[in-house]
């Protein structure tokens, strides 16, 4: 059932946000957040997509009065108890069915997408979600699928991963049957929100703006292969070196074809850097629809924050994001240990919230207290950066996936020196890369390999026992971010991105 926060009959720009604004802070949220205030002329509606109600809290942000219309969705929402009823079908409706879950299942780059996967009529209309869940059609289908591809595995655990699998399907496609009064559409990533907005297009032809800010395929690759509640239940006389379980790699295929569709669909595709923007290609996407447009910050705003900082380097790394595996909290943890031994005054400020992933942030309290650092680690959930940035020595970024990190460049328009580890656009950022001249700048910190603590700590102790070197980063910092990734130039972009797609859709309505 559809929960409207604010509700509208029109609006300029449809932005579909799939677990994030406005209930998580931080990441895409602020981007969104940034486009809402600084773009007042637009009015904007916002379709929220997330797991399940228990998953979000309230309201995070002060919603603008340029946002208008507030929908929220829930695509595993727990249902109340199923009346199981028997479904019959024709053969020739239930062969679409079969051709859905086969597209997905197919890995090829350059299929074409059949003409009925874009209609929205084949899902609400021409095939029921019943027909899927309870018609013998689909148990003879999900039983024939199981015995082909993984016998060996409990039937039930393949049946429920279908299940799951295809249940949000239906469910955003009634979205898109219900969804009226927007002019343009704007997704921050392909999934289930790219599915959205490509459905929305192909029913509409209304343009179709695509911005990822990290791969979501990849991301959702590392979510996948370190989970654990998809647990390989084979022996080890059943597997071989290297092969990845099955059901794992039946949802990165899954995946991997809403990428594909959502890429078919949008036009521009932007990326935040040129890196992103190669491996969306590599994904599908049409070279020539792809486009970068970096983050971009409030640097007059953030550049009254250097005038508060001490003369003396604070002897403080700060960590600014969501307590989470994704972020590596544990190996910056290890690393404090390893300087603390060397600066035993150091102080390492974890500035995050940490009710995502209650368990990992559990675990890396324990990682505090068994390596003996009370005294030098701080859990200081969430702050307002402008409190945070003036009495930091060095931000630091430990993340094993990334797409261009804000923080980063705040903390670089804040003064602050930064540390991170080799992914997304961090080594652009911090050794400059978008073109000679950001090169010749020099460096704004240091970037080190994932995962290693050791490394971590060398580039840390080096900046805060240098204060020479620490200050020609601070230099650096300052001028790349007033050249490169002002708000204005962001803001300006994403402007005339938008004009452009409401005088097309003025030209089609008028057509």
């Amino acid at each position: 059932m559809t929960k409207y926060i604010r509700k509208s009959e029109i609006f300029d720009i449809l932005l579909l946000a799939e677990g994030t604004y406005p209930y998580i802070k931080g990441g895409v949220s602020s981007w969104i957040h940034q486009l809402l205030v600084g773009l007042p002329e637009f009015k904007f509606g916002i379709i929220f997509l997330g797991s399940r109600p228990e998953d979000y809290g309230e309201i995070k942000y002060n919603l603008p009065d340029n946002l208008v219309h507030l929908e929220v969705h829930y695509l595993f929402k727990k249902r109340e108890k199923e009346l199981i009823k028997q479904t019959k079908v024709d053969k020739n409706i239930f062969k679409h069915v079969e051709d859905l879950h086969n597209w997905f299942e197919n890995k090829s780059e350059n299929d074409d997408i059949p003409d009925f996967i874009k209609s929205l009529s084949f899902y609400n209309e021409m095939v029921i979600e019943d027909i899927f869940l309870y018609s013998k059609n689909s148990w003879d289908f999900i039983t024939e699928k199981y015995k082909k591809n993984c016998p060996t595995y409990p039937f039930i655990d393949y049946f429920w991963t279908v299940r799951n699998m295809h249940s949000p399907i239906w469910i955003v496609s009634k979205i898109a049957g219900e969804s009226k009064g927007y002019k343009i559409i704007h997704s921050p990533s392909t999934g289930y929100a790219g599915f959205l907005g490509a459905l929305l297009h192909y029913d509409t032809n209304k343009p179709f703006i695509l911005t990822e800010h990290g791969i979501y395929v990849r991301e959702r690759k590392i979510d996948l292969l370190n989970a654990d509640w998809i647990e390989d239940k084979r022996n080890i006389f059943q597997k071989e070196l290297g092969e990845l379980d099955y059901l794992k790699l039946m949802w990165i295929k899954f995946f991997e074809a809403l990428g594909r569709f959502t890429y078919r669909a949008s036009n521009p595709i932007i990326s935040l850097f040129e890196i992103a923007r190669q491996i969306q290609i590599k994904y599908g996407a049409d070279p020539k629809k792809t486009l970068v447009i970096p983050n971009g910050v409030d640097i007059d705003e953030l550049g009254k924050l250097v005038k508060k900082r001490t003369k003396n380097i604070p002897k403080v790394i700060t960590l600014i994001g969501r307590v989470v595996s994704i972020k590596d909290i544990k190996t910056f943890i290890k690393s404090i240990r390893i300087v603390a031994n060397r600066i035993p005054t150091v102080e390492g400020w974890i500035v995050g919230p940490e009710d995502e992933d209650p368990e990992y942030a559990k675990e890396c309290h324990f990682l505090v207290e068994s390596l003996g650092l009370q005294e030098n680690i701080k859990f200081l959930g969430f702050q307002n950066i402008k409190d945070i940035l003036p009495k930091t020595g060095i931000l630091t970024l430990t993340s094993i996936s990334e797409g261009m990190p804000l923080v980063v460049i705040e903390g670089f328009a804040a003064g602050v020196p930064a540390v991170t580890t080799d992914v997304g656009s961090c080594s652009q950022l911090v050794y400059g890369g978008l073109d000679e001249e950001d090169k010749k700048l020099g460096k704004a910190g240091e970037v080190v390999p994932i995962a290693n603590p050791e490394a971590l700590a060398k580039a840390y102790i080096k900046l805060l026992t240098n204060p020479e070197e620490w200050y020609r980063y601070q230099r650096t910092a300052l001028e790349r971010v007033k050249r490169y990734y002002s708000l204005e130039k962001f803001l300006n972009r994403y402007r005339k991105l938008y004009n452009e797609a409401l005088k097309q859709w003025r030209v089609s309505a008028l057509g």
